[in-house]
């Protein structure tokens, strides 16, 4: 049976992650030299507003919203897992624990064969898939 043709998802760029100084948030000081999107006048304001504190915390939650949401409608649905060493699974998944980065599937399909329940670490998981 062949696989459906995968729905195109659009792309947003997010704002660098915390500085590796120990801070525990966003860095409010930019250094211009280090950032090389920053090269324009930074008087210019026709390039979006993207760096707007507010902004920023408005689409994070956004997405992170979008990404709950998803996790919930995938419960008891067949997902196809592809790690970063090429390989891809099948598995019923479970659930989803963000703290401790892990997947929760049941009826996991592998080269060795069958595992009633597993968890994935989700650093290991490339992508995962299933149908809407």
């Amino acid at each position: 049976m062949a696989d459906p043709i995968p729905v195109p998802v659009g792309i947003l760029r997010l704002p660098r992650g915390p500085d590796s100084s120990g801070s525990r948030g966003f860095s409010r000081h930019r250094d211009n030299s280090r950032d090389p999107d920053n090269s324009q006048d930074p008087r210019d304001n026709s390039r979006d507003n993207s760096r707007d504190p507010r902004a920023v915390q408005s689409a994070r939650a956004a997405l992170r919203e979008r990404f709950l949401r998803l996790l919930g409608r995938a419960r008891g649905k067949r997902a196809r897992f592809c790690l970063w060493n090429g390989l891809r699974l099948l598995a019923d998944f479970g659930a989803a624990d963000l703290h401790s980065g892990a997947f929760q599937v049941d009826s996991l399909l592998t080269p060795l064969g069958i595992q009633a329940s597993a968890l994935l670490r989700s650093g290991d998981v490339l992508e995962f898939s299933f149908p809407l």
